[in-house]
């Protein structure tokens, strides 16, 4: 993105239900960054508001920017999106156009990761199933006389080795598990400078005791598990997914968990946000589902405030974000 001479100005478009804290606009202004904060819910608001702007920030998932209304930006030469996630926005066109897409993977990366390692010891300890046995009256330590599952030096499989997965084997690694992994855009080798394997999905999905799905969703990676690759696992594995609910073809992971091609799955994300009161997931054992929380953390709404200041000043100066989507020419 080149620099310009004239005062850049950035245009906050989409809060997600956020108050701006009081030291955001200072924190632009001082560096002589015209900034203006609305919530655009329209295209003739977006053009009002961020028409002349450089840098157009979403806070959140808002598709504003979608159906063609980058029209309504000229001037822009960058995006921040608040978040890991990238799916609201027109990637495509926006690299067409020369625009930098920029996001803050970083900001999410402790929280679901935590939120990962939580779901995995949770369905393999069936901690949720036994907690709701318990409060119905049943005290069953019979249903434990087959021992739990446990962790240690069983086999990891991460589909997708970005900021997450990273900290996943990082706060992982005290159990000694042997964890390969599977991202057509990262080099075996900077997966292997992390200690770790890389195998083909095939592999990773053939030969882990617990898969964790860690991928954008993209074309490509939509139903990216679908009937054959939930086949491929073995009947004792655990898919874990805390990315999002399309990368999974959800009929076939509900057929999986019913005709016990893998043995459970732990979810925070799925299809159907939120799901209709009769999705059969809802009723099995061996599924836990939470809501679409697992970026959530004590200090996570302050540590993605603070990213996506950095994203949005080193935008504004015609510098690299420390995260971006594409490489436009």
């Amino acid at each position: 993105m080149a620099a310009s001479s004239q005062r850049p100005k950035v245009a906050l478009v989409h809060l997600d239900g956020e108050t701006l804290p009081n030291w955001v606009r200072p924190s632009l202004e001082k560096e002589g960054i015209e900034f203006v904060v609305h919530d655009c819910k329209t295209r003739a608001e977006l053009a009002a508001h961020a028409g002349d702007a450089e840098v157009v920030w979403l806070f959140g998932g808002s598709l504003i920017l979608q159906n063609g209304n980058l029209e309504a930006v000229p001037r822009c030469r960058g995006i921040v999106r608040t978040g890991s996630g990238t799916d609201n926005l027109p990637v495509e066109e926006a690299t067409r156009r020369g625009i930098v897409v920029a996001n803050t993977p970083a900001a999410v990366s402790d929280g679901v990761s935590d939120h990962l390692i939580a779901l995995l010891f949770t369905v393999i300890r069936r901690v949720a199933e036994l907690d709701r046995a318990i409060r119905e009256g049943r005290w069953e330590t019979a249903r434990c006389v087959q021992p739990l599952n446990a962790v240690q030096r069983r086999t990891l499989g991460l589909v997708g080795f970005g900021h997450i997965a990273r900290e996943v084997v990082r706060k992982l690694r005290g159990f000694e598990m042997f964890v390969l992994a599977h991202d057509p855009y990262v080099s075996a080798e900077t997966i292997a400078a992390h200690g770790i394997t890389a195998a083909s999905l095939d592999d990773v999905l053939s030969q882990s005791d617990y898969v964790s799905l860690h991928c954008p969703i993209t074309e490509k990676t939509r139903h990216l598990i679908g009937e054959r690759e939930l086949r491929l696992m073995k009947p004792t594995a655990v898919l874990l997914n805390t990315s999002r609910g399309p990368v999974v073809d959800e009929a076939a992971l509900v057929r999986a968990l019913r005709e016990h091609w893998i043995m459970a799955a732990g979810l925070d994300v799925l299809e159907s946000e939120p799901p209709a009161p009769d999705n059969p997931l809802l009723r099995m054992d061996n599924v836990v589902v939470t809501p679409h929380v697992a970026g959530y953390s004590f200090n996570g709404l302050e540590i993605r405030w603070r990213l996506s200041v950095e994203s949005v000043l080193a935008l504004a100066r015609g510098q690299e974000p420390r995260s971006w989507i594409n490489r436009p020419k």
